[in-house]
């Protein structure tokens, strides 16, 4: 079994695991109904809630997962200072893409591997997106992307309270919200 300092050192390795990981998750968005188009559209709709559940579900274990790796010592997190500017620019694009497409990224790559032809369509357009952000980036980057830093990396600092609390919070709402979508039947 490898460290996690290996790992950490081992680029191939760290490239395995990162394909490994991302057919996992796809196989578990196809299996949870997310990569249906139908899904997707219902939840705009709000018609269907699957997409809510599934977002809400990983929500909850990355979040433990990662605060109980942390708290062990196996993960260091690396955050990056957010910003309104960059945060605007991100939902405006993603949002265009989403209203577009009817599929977000991840969803897309998923819905790829089932067949679905107009999800391929749009994962061209991610990438061509993706190159074109690439190629504005110093000239975004310079102007509005940096525009308005939030005070704080994380909901625990900008808050002053310790993580744990901050977890164990978000953890009950959303338990509550899982409660309260299964009385209304969501």
């Amino acid at each position: 079994m490898m460290s996690i300092d290996t790992l950490r050192k081992n680029n191939k390795a760290q490239l395995l695991l990162g394909l490994l990981t991302g057919i996992a998750f796809g196989f578990l968005l196809q299996k949870s109904g997310v990569t249906n188009y139908n899904v997707i559209i219902g939840q705009l709709l709000l018609t269907d809630f699957t997409v809510i559940k599934v977002m809400l579900s990983a929500v909850l274990v990355g979040m433990i997962g990662i605060y109980v790796m942390k708290s062990a010592g196996v993960v260091r997190l690396h955050c990056r200072m957010g910003s309104v500017g960059a945060t605007v620019i991100g939902g405006l694009i993603f949002g265009a893409g989403f209203a577009l497409l009817g599929y977000c990224p991840g969803t897309a790559a998923g819905a790829v591997g089932t067949g679905a032809l107009d999800a391929l369509s749009g994962v061209v357009g991610i990438a061509i997106g993706a190159g074109i952000f690439a190629r504005l980036y110093p000239v975004l980057a310079s102007t509005i992307l940096n525009r308005g830093a939030f005070p704080a990396e994380t909901v625990p600092e900008l808050l002053g309270i310790r993580p744990v609390v901050v977890v164990a919070g978000v953890a009950v709402m959303i338990l509550f919200l899982f409660w309260g979508m299964q009385v209304f039947g969501l």
